[in-house]
């Protein structure tokens, strides 16, 4: 799977021009479908005069599992959300949205020329997006004497792996996020490299997305 990486304050845009209608696209990182709803709206603010903001936006994924929702925004049925929808379908997209917004040029386009225009407005905002490969990754919790700690880290870089939630008391403890294609040599070199006296705790699964 892949997602956007541009805000909903900053996202990424690109328009065409299709017989007088402008097809402006707009696509975001979000989280949740509501957070999909509060983009489109303030796309809608943006264009108080614009006949239809149309979109479409997908989130998880970490299970299996996808969330998805669309809205033709007025257009004919199935001309406008679904159109953006298979384009994301297509880039095997998830956690974005995309709205595309349409100023009436006058000319009726048709069933078949709306479709078209809706995906290529689609296509071109997903194209101009920062992209990032959604990497499916194990969580470990790790306690080191302070002195293990720099090696640690350097074998965990080594690994494509990052650190969070740091605690510093007495000792180190952390929890490393490791990609899953990494784990096995992950606690392979970890044990000989501190001779089975640091030993990663699994705890869960998680997803990192990895700039392309």
């Amino acid at each position: 799977m892949h997602t956007i990486l541009d805000s909903p304050e900053n996202p990424a845009h690109d328009s065409l021009v299709e017989k007088k209608s402008e097809f402006i696209g707009d696509a975001a990182h979000i989280d949740t479908l509501d957070e999909a709803l509060a983009f489109v709206e303030s796309i809608r603010m943006m264009h108080p005069k614009a006949r239809h903001v149309a979109y479409a936006a997908v989130t998880g994924g970490a299970d299996g599992t996808l969330a998805e929702r669309m809205s033709d925004d007025g257009e004919p049925s199935g001309t406008a959300g679904k159109p953006i929808l298979d384009v994301l379908r297509q880039g095997r997209m998830t956690d974005c949205v995309v709205a595309v917004t349409r100023y009436f040029g006058g000319i009726l386009l048709g069933s078949g020329g709306l479709i078209r225009a809706y995906s290529s407005a689609a296509s071109l905002a997903v194209a101009a997006a920062s992209k990032a490969a959604i990497v499916p990754c194990r969580r470990y919790l790790v306690t080191l004497d302070y002195p293990q700690l720099a090696v640690f880290q350097r074998l965990l870089a080594q690994e494509d792996g990052e650190a969070c939630d740091e605690s510093y008391t007495d000792r180190v403890s952390l929890l490393a996020v490791v990609p899953q294609e990494h784990t096995a040599a992950f606690e392979d070199r970890v044990r000989e490299t501190f001779n089975a006296a640091v030993t990663p705790e699994p705890v869960d699964m998680v997803s990192r997305p990895v700039a392309l």
